[in-house]
């Protein structure tokens, strides 16, 4: 029996990583994104090494590039690779006063976070579809649930991907082609992007609310092959999410951008 395949961006660290690793324990095939070659070609030597019936195949990307999405799906064609599962977790953030950062590094973060994921997926989607079957996984982000002052473009974008993955979510079920899509809403998650210096100001929480990658990324994909469309990991996560919806949506940016500038440093 042939290995399914799982294609999944910004792979070589962080929540990404992870799906990698439970994935190739898994038994699936891996096609490694990012924009570091050496990383991926390190990454896919260990999972490689630990998993011997599964191949790796590592291709380098810059998802912020115009028709990054289209080049990388015509590499994954020319090389004859089927991609069963996909994960769109490749992301960028900035922290700080919207008129402060970069425009261009903001305009990034928009190409990344929204054009990459929804070439993608569009992609990837009519492959799957043709085949009768395929899982799509949107990382989002519980910043999707409510506007955050100072970090109002990711905060946005975030929104796009859960709005955008709730509907093909039902569309994709109405249409009855097997391919299930889900949204990933992480809250607070040890990774490198709590500690960047290249996304601007570092945002301080309080390490006891933070979520590890393993498990944000085993959540994600239990509830994408179960077939749901939306997964918020951890329940303080769950009932922030919850809260929301019962409160205007400018109370929750005054609350939101009063704790975001106390601990932005």
């Amino acid at each position: 029996m042939t290995n399914k395949t799982a294609l999944v961006t910004g792979a070589s660290e962080g929540i990404g990583l992870e799906f990698c690793k439970i994935l190739a324990a898994k038994g699936y095939n891996l096609i490694l994104v990012s924009r570091r070659k050496e990383k991926l070609n390190e990454v896919a030597k260990s999972l490689s090494d630990q998993h011997k019936n599964i191949v790796c195949t590592v291709i380098s990307s810059d998802l912020s590039k115009p028709h990054a999405a289209q080049k990388l799906f015509q590499t994954t064609l020319k090389k004859e690779l089927q991609v069963d599962f996909l994960i769109n977790n490749a992301g960028l953030l900035q922290n700080g006063f919207f008129t402060d950062l970069d425009l261009l590094t903001q305009e990034n973060m928009i190409a990344v976070n929204i054009v990459a994921l929804t070439s993608l997926t569009h992609l990837f989607a009519n492959d799957m579809a043709t085949r009768g079957s395929g899982h799509i996984l949107n990382v989002a982000s519980l910043a999707a649930w409510m506007p955050i002052p100072n970090q109002n473009v990711y905060a946005a974008t975030k929104a796009y991907v859960l709005s955008f993955s709730q509907a093909l979510h039902n569309e994709m079920k109405a249409a009855g082609n097997g391919v299930a899509v889900t949204a990933l809403c992480p809250g607070y998650t040890a990774t490198k992007m709590m500690d960047n210096p290249d996304q601007g100001a570092k945002l301080s929480v309080p390490a006891g609310i933070l979520q590890s990658a393993q498990e944000v990324a085993e959540q994600g994909i239990k509830a994408c092959l179960g077939g749901k469309p939306v997964v918020v990991p951890g329940f303080a996560n769950r009932v922030t999410a919850a809260i929301t919806h019962l409160f205007p949506k400018m109370m929750l940016a005054n609350t939101a951008g009063s704790y975001y500038r106390k601990n932005l440093h």
